[in-house]
């Protein structure tokens, strides 16, 4: 079967434009939902984190038997450290969200040149929620945007705005796709909604994980 390399953020919080530190890390649904997919699957789970840090769920994303579930993956209190991974050592690559990647992830050239290496090589790449933050760095050979007329989805600036952070938040997540030349196409808010542009498969909101694995796994097997 295949191995796939989860990118997780390392942030514990984000710096908004007030200069608030907002507790955050990655959203436990979509981290939990993909790795349950596709381990059930039969595909292997690998974990890397910018400088190797041991990655925190964001604490409001933790339902029941969350803590313990991630407590059981004992892979993930040892992360890669993302600057020594090869990307080419891997089958796919996905990037779940929470509002770290916001943080670090957003603006991390090791990331963007994995990102970039995986997409030139033609392999899988999947990211779902503030996860697509990571693809912002993220340039061809040529300096061109990986995201430049591709269709993708992610968190709406709606779902920001409700969530009640997009009058702070240094940047909307929507929009600086849309300024990379993307084709952004967002659904109502909280649905679930994935776009599958060839092998780049990305899911708007935490309710579009199982949607993503699901098609990570399609293209997988």
């Amino acid at each position: 079967m295949s191995t796939v390399l989860f990118v997780v953020t390392g942030a514990r919080t984000w710096t908004l434009s007030d200069g608030t530190a907002h507790p955050t890390g990655y959203w436990a649904e979509e981290l939990l939902v993909p790795y349950a997919l596709l381990t059930d699957a039969g595909h292997d789970i690998v974990f890397a984190t910018p400088g190797g840090v041991a990655p925190v769920a964001d604490g409001g994303s933790l339902g029941d038997g969350d803590a313990e579930a991630i407590a059981s993956i004992t892979a993930l209190a040892t992360p890669l450290v993302l600057a020594d991974v090869d990307p080419l050592t891997y089958d796919a690559v996905y990037y779940p969200g929470g509002h770290g990647p916001m943080q670090d992830l957003a603006v991390d050239s090791d990331s963007a040149a994995l990102i970039a290496a995986t997409v030139a090589a033609g392999r899988p790449l999947a990211a779902v929620c503030h996860g697509l933050a990571a693809l912002l760095p993220a340039r061809t050979a040529t300096g061109a945007s990986v995201l430049a007329g591709r269709r993708i989805t992610g968190f709406s600036d709606e779902e920001e705005r409700i969530g009640g952070l997009a009058d702070r938040a240094p940047f909307l997540l929507e929009t600086s796709l849309r300024r990379l030349g993307a084709d952004v196409e967002v659904a109502a808010p909280w649905s679930d909604h994935t776009v599958i542009d060839g092998l780049l498969i990305t899911g708007q909101n935490p309710q579009s994980s199982a949607s993503v694995a699901a098609a990570l796994v399609t293209v997988l097997d």
